[in-house]
């Protein structure tokens, strides 16, 4: 699709009513269109073009960017950083943060700071814990959890003022998201713990990996019981598997990622395993795109980022539409419909 009224392609769209950011992933959400995200590693350097190279990997295929936020508790260059660099030429990313790390001084900034750079997205997240990284003598905050930081958030941008009263001038104009794990029992928790996050402020979900359909659909199921499911953009978490390997690897060390033994005989099984685990990628998000109440799908390619584009072309989601990236509009190659 193309959004008639944006000023200049790739920069803040007006706010439409029912709608809380200028942000593009908010319209693509809003207009029904089956969305598609990805996440940035960000690197362990000061080169803003190191950012620009892990981005370009996905232009044209992802609607908006995840920019992580120390994520398994490792340092890297910071979300807010990567996010202003993403803005700056136009992508439009999705600011994590997490509660780790941070007082509710902190940050309650980071979100004014973020959204005054042209953030429109942020994920709140409560964050591994430090022992699992690799900074283990940290010092680890938890002021917030995910929970109080939407509601932080929200109260932000709803009230205009901060958690103590004092007013702010101009609200962080974003849209709110949460993590979830479908998969982890039992589901009928999860779906309520969803319906908590909802009614804390969040307006999109990006889950953990997807490897079990079923299990899918038996939380949207409870998710629907409990009211939620037409209240909350749900974008499920997928991911190529390298090998069979590497499956066993992650659902033993892992926490809350389900891998059934059916895909890991799969892949064993395969001449090409990096190429099934991809195959098997590709089925599952065509699978998912047809369950109520699923809106997009999280793609998570660690050290793979490169299959982005063969993934999602191959299975078909974005039906000929190109999200918008830097120089889209001068190209005249492309025969897909522009978004």
């Amino acid at each position: 699709m193309i959004f008639e009224d944006e000023p200049v392609p790739g920069y803040p769209l007006p706010i439409l009513p029912g709608h809380t950011s200028p942000g593009r992933f908010e319209r693509v959400l809003r207009a029904g269109q089956f969305a598609v995200t990805s996440e940035l590693a960000p690197p362990d350097s000061a080169d803003p073009e190191d950012v620009y190279r892990r981005a370009r990997i996905f232009n044209g295929y992802v609607d908006a960017i995840n920019a992580t936020d120390g994520s398994g508790a490792n340092c890297h260059m910071s979300s807010l950083a990567v996010c202003a660099l993403l803005t700056r030429v136009g992508y439009a990313p999705v600011m994590q943060i997490s509660c780790r790390d941070k007082n509710r001084i902190a940050i309650q900034g980071d979100i004014l700071g973020g959204a005054a750079m042209g953030v429109c997205n942020i994920l709140c997240l409560t964050g591994d814990g430090v022992q699992a990284g690799d900074h283990p003598q940290a010092m680890p905050v938890f002021d917030l959890d995910s929970m109080t930081l939407l509601e932080t958030a929200r109260t932000l941008r709803d009230e205009h003022h901060f958690l103590s009263g004092r007013k702010i001038s101009y609200a962080p104009r974003v849209l709110l998201g949460a993590a979830e794990n479908p998969f982890a029992p039992p589901v009928e928790w999860r779906a309520e713990r969803l319906a908590k996050k909802v009614e804390a402020g969040a307006q999109f979900i990006q889950t953990q990996f997807c490897y079990d359909v079923p299990l899918l659909r038996a939380f949207l199921s409870h998710a629907q019981t409990a009211g939620v499911l037409e209240r909350v953009f749900i974008l499920v978490g997928v991911g190529p598997l390298r090998s069979a390997k590497a499956a066993e690897w992650i659902r033993t060390h892992v926490p809350g990622v389900h891998i059934p033994d059916g895909i890991v005989k799969r892949l064993a099984g395969a001449a090409d395993q990096a190429l099934e685990g991809r195959k098997i990628c590709t089925e599952l998000i065509q699978e998912i795109r047809m369950l109520k109440g699923v809106h997009g799908v999280h793609l998570m390619a660690y050290r793979q980022e490169e299959t982005v584009a063969e993934i999602i072309d191959r299975s078909g989601v974005l039906a000929g539409r190109v999200p918008w990236y830097p120089e889209r509009d001068a190209r005249t190659d492309s025969p897909r419909k522009v978004s």
